[in-house]
């Protein structure tokens, strides 16, 4: 199983200016091709790091927010051949679904009718699907951030179990629910602390390590203080608090799990 970063930048700021690019990531397995988090710029980085978007059997996107949904569209429109056949999962939050509180879709019907399954994420246990080429098994857990239906995920595909957290305060819960991953990717968007919640600082992501005591970490999504500061030698600092082998991710980095 590889894990590609085609994009490892998040945040207002790096958003428009495009530092890191924020294109999410992609899993690529032998039961299934995923697509995380399309932000700005998933597609251009997806062809650039050579990584095809018609071969795409399930996007997930965590929440409703432009640096993780921009390019959902159109990369369901490339797994659904050109959007003229149903095909693959597509996976959202409810608001990415079904929208909130009289608001918009954050993937509209038209769209979601082009892939053969739409799942909502429901924070009530596993819930498996398949994409065509075999199945696999998905555990969302509910995350604190601004868009109310946020979620990270265990994934359980190819014998290997993928975790991901997505934006989120941090909660005490997370060490736990995030337990027993082969590898734990955390979106880390600052060193410390600051006016602004809703993201994990150094100090969160050393803390749900310690419990978790996952196989590997990978941390990404960053923001320009974070960019500042240097995610490597934050990634250094993490492992040496959590003995958990720890990577800063970079664009287009590739991680065989």
């Amino acid at each position: 199983m590889e894990i590609v970063f085609l994009g490892t930048g998040g945040g207002r700021v790096n958003l428009i200016k495009q530092i890191r690019a924020t294109a999410g990531f992609r899993i690529n397995s032998r039961i299934a091709n995923i697509h995380v988090d399309p932000g700005p710029g998933a597609l251009i980085h997806s062809l650039k790091c050579k990584q095809d978007p018609f071969s795409l059997d399930a996007i997930i996107v965590t929440h409703d927010h432009t640096d993780h949904i921009n390019d959902a569209r159109v990369l369901i429109e490339a797994m659904s051949g050109y959007a003229l056949r149903q095909k693959g999962v597509l996976i959202g939050s409810r608001t990415v679904i079904h929208g909130r509180d009289g608001g918009d879709r954050g993937i509209g019907l038209w769209h979601q009718q082009k892939a053969a399954q739409v799942y909502t994420a429901e924070f009530n246990g596993r819930k498996k699907l398949d994409a065509g080429k075999g199945s696999f098994e998905i555990e969302p857990f509910w995350l604190k951030h601004d868009d109310p239906s946020t979620f990270g995920f265990r994934l359980h595909m190819d014998d290997k179990v993928i975790g991901y957290i997505s934006d989120t305060e941090y909660m005490e819960t997370l060490g736990g629910q995030f337990s027993g991953c082969d590898i734990l990717i955390i979106n880390c968007i600052k060193p410390e602390g600051d006016k602004y919640d809703g993201h994990l600082k150094v100090a969160d992501v050393m803390e749900i390590v310690k419990e978790a005591k996952p196989r590997m970490c990978a941390i990404t999504h960053f923001g320009m203080k974070m960019l500042h500061a240097g995610p490597a030698k934050e990634a250094r600092r993490i492992e040496d608090q959590t003995s958990v082998r720890t990577i800063a991710a970079k664009d287009g980095l590739k991680i065989v799990v």
